[in-house]
């Protein structure tokens, strides 16, 4: 059927994706986005018959932290790339003893605590509202926690991502208090980069992986870089099988998203279509395109 959607997967993620066991057809290709730049050029590749991209969020080598990213790009280049969905693998520290260092998270909620980054796509020329109340996309969802399943990892699904502005790690009250909030994990970089692939009308999902228990826990009193550093590294290895197992899982042609996530525009924009700018409009071409002519 004509209507059948041709997956793309999307993967944002850090180096130890770099090398995903048989990925072919690898080119690293700049797209351009009326953004600004992405992190870096985007890994272009196929899993057997499934078309994958890849783009490093702090760009190899990790020369951007996370404040200073500029998620719109990002998402905007993914999706000029042809992403119909995104994977994102974060590393994270634990809030809670039951998710130990080395553990896996299929997130499915955030707590924006993130101030100084751009947060949307709709600005003053084209006023646009999307409802992120479920942030994640489920059928993404499912495919993650049946190939971690299916690995034997160590996972657990669902779980509340708090994101913090950085780049310093916590304080200890801090942790506390995000424990009592009933958080799982915390990191830097996932927000706002769940809410713009919302608007780019993106099917989304988050894999954490834990490198450490944050400062609340008594072993974990000062979190450093060495600590998360080597956890990573250990992580790498399951976080690459796991993209090999989930995206031939995903590549098979698919009509709407049943979670909606593809319509997440459908009723958002509520700008007369006389009063929008229309530079903003031409920026917007890719993320917003479906619905710009109504």
């Amino acid at each position: 059927m004509s209507d059948l959607i041709t997956p793309v997967i999307g993967l944002i993620g850090g180096s130890g994706l770099y090398d995903i066991p048989g990925l072919q057809d690898r080119e690293w290709k700049r797209v351009e986005s009326p953004w600004g730049e992405a992190s870096d050029e985007i890994l272009h590749g196929r899993l057997g018959d499934v078309q994958v991209r890849f783009l490093p969020r702090h760009g190899r080598g990790h020369p951007t932290p996370p404040s200073a990213l500029n998620y719109r790009a990002n998402i905007d280049a993914m999706k000029r790339a042809g992403c119909t969905e995104l994977l994102s693998l974060s590393a994270v520290g634990s809030l809670n003893e039951e998710l130990p260092p080395g553990h896996f998270v299929i997130v499915d909620q955030f707590i924006d605590r993130t101030f100084a980054r751009e947060k949307s796509f709709f600005e003053t020329g084209c006023v646009g509202h999307v409802s992120v109340a479920h942030p994640v996309c489920s059928r993404l969802g499912d495919a993650l926690e049946a190939s971690a399943v299916s690995l034997g990892l160590p996972v657990t699904r669902g779980g509340t991502y708090l994101v913090m502005e950085g780049p310093q790690f916590s304080t200890k009250a801090e942790s506390l208090l995000y424990r009592q909030w009933g958080c799982s994990v915390i990191g830097m970089t996932n927000m706002p980069e769940a809410k713009l692939a919302r608007e780019a009308e993106l099917c989304y999902a988050t894999v954490a992986m834990v490198t450490d228990f944050d400062c609340w826990h008594p072993d974990h009193e000062a979190v450093t870089v060495d600590q998360v550093v080597k956890v990573l590294f250990s992580n790498a290895d399951k976080a690459r099988a796991l993209v090999a197992d989930v995206v031939p899982r995903l590549g098979a042609k698919r009509g709407p998203c049943e979670a909606g996530c593809d319509r997440a525009l459908e009723y958002a924009l509520i700008t007369a279509p006389e009063k929008r700018d229309p530079v903003l409009m031409a920026k917007l071409d890719v993320v917003a395109g479906r619905v710009l002519g109504r």
